[in-house]
């Protein structure tokens, strides 16, 4: 007994999972590299400095910092508006997952649709 009622070529393929975290950890490298190119040399350094990712397959688009001393933090802090307007290059839909050092706080997100240009 087929416990399946859709034909087999409607069906996931299999092994995808594996698959699928390849090209989201492709496409995620991808976007660091063209967010990182894009960005100033001021906000070059302060990316350096600190721990940065983006998160591909969450809805909308997370770039996600974590940040190692107080000094970067606060830094990081000031440029926010200078990351939201080259955020939004990438997506119209997008956050920011902020953690502060040493979990001295809790972590905050901003959603860029809450932002005024």
């Amino acid at each position: 007994m087929n416990k399946f009622l859709l034909p087999a070529d409607d069906l996931p393929p299999t092994g995808s999972p594996i698959l699928n975290e390849l090209f989201y950890r492709q496409l995620e490298e991808a976007t660091c590299r063209r967010f990182y190119h894009v960005c100033e040399p001021i906000m070059r350094v302060l990316l350096s400095n600190c721990h940065w990712y983006f998160k591909i397959n969450t809805s909308p688009l997370m770039l996600v910092i974590i940040c190692y001393d107080i000094e970067s933090y606060l830094h990081i802090v000031d440029a926010i508006p200078q990351f939201i307007k080259k955020l939004k290059q990438f997506s119209n839909k997008a956050k920011i997952h902020f953690f502060t050092p040493n979990d001295q706080g809790e972590p905050w997100e901003m959603e860029i649709e809450e932002t005024l240009d």
